[in-house]
């Protein structure tokens, strides 16, 4: 397994690669790995002939005053699990590399980042697509791997593929969740002992949400209701949102009908964590 810095090394061997015919899987993270992205990274290996990790704690997606500077980072023992993992390139940029002085070009797909997330995290989506095509243009992926907790982010990354027309493949891979339900994420490593159980009350509220739609409801304010009563029940609970959209082009739906995405963001403290299902009817 290589470790690369340099966007100019990593794009060398890629094409190195390319030119036998190989095809390339990304994986992009923020580092910091869990069950969930071990589960893309399996995927990407068993898929791909060379597969790309790259790991980044993008500056360009964090707001004022939330925690890029205290993100989880622990690069070796990122490297470590990458390897046992069988990948073949870890790429990790520096943030000067990454945006060096005089840096201006963003991309951002409108409509979709003023919603869900996009109102509480203005300039967040700008961040992330930015950084992925950034990413798709340096790594050139045959297929990236994408985890559906960032269920948004992933709906996102699809439209600005489709619209750049860009020669990536994408797969969005089933939320890795911990026994009690909570959605693995870095960020659950900020939680106390008692907002860490609590938070356990996310995913109950979404399996209380598809208990309802199971059982004929097919009104989204009562659903919503629903779930809010749940996830207040427990104490330091701060809701951001709780949303019912389409699952293609995040718009609210007033009754369910097709692909729903049901999604909610809420603080324990200061740390905001974010789960979804999706609904078929």
């Amino acid at each position: 397994m290589q470790l690369i810095k340099s966007i100019n090394s990593v794009k060398k061997q890629i094409r190195k690669a390319k030119k036998t015919g190989k095809s390339i899987g990304l994986v992009p993270t923020m580092g910091y790995f869990h069950e969930g992205h071990l589960s893309l990274i399996r995927k990407a290996v068993k898929e791909c002939d060379v597969v790309v990790i790259s790991i980044f704690v993008n500056p360009a997606q964090f707001g004022p005053g939330e925690d890029y500077l205290r993100y989880p980072r622990e690069l070796s023992r990122d490297l470590h699990l990458a390897e046992e993992e069988s990948v073949n390139i870890v790429f990790a940029p520096s943030a000067k590399s990454m945006y060096p002085n005089g840096y201006q070009a963003y991309v951002n797909v409108e409509k979709m980042s003023k919603v869900l997330c996009g109102i509480s995290r203005p300039s967040h989506f700008r961040g992330v697509v930015s950084v992925v095509a950034k990413l798709f243009n340096i790594i050139e992926p045959d297929i990236a791997y994408f985890g559906g907790k960032d269920a948004q982010q992933a709906i996102i990354v699809d439209r600005m593929v489709k619209d750049l027309n860009m020669n990536v493949k994408l797969k969005v891979l089933p939320i890795i969740r911990e026994k009690d339900g909570l959605a693995m994420s870095s960020r659950n490593t900020y939680l106390n002992k008692m907002d860490r159980k609590n938070a356990a009350n996310l995913y109950k509220s979404l399996k209380g949400a598809k208990r309802l739609i199971n059982s004929g409801t097919r009104d989204t304010n009562r659903i919503i209701h629903t779930m809010r009563k749940m996830i207040k029940s427990v104490p330091h609970a701060q809701i951001d949102y709780i949303s019912v959209v389409d699952a293609k082009g995040l718009k609210p739906v007033k009754r369910l009908k097709g692909k729903i995405l049901i999604a909610l963001a809420v603080y324990f403290g200061k740390t905001r964590l974010i789960d979804n299902i999706i609904v078929r009817l």
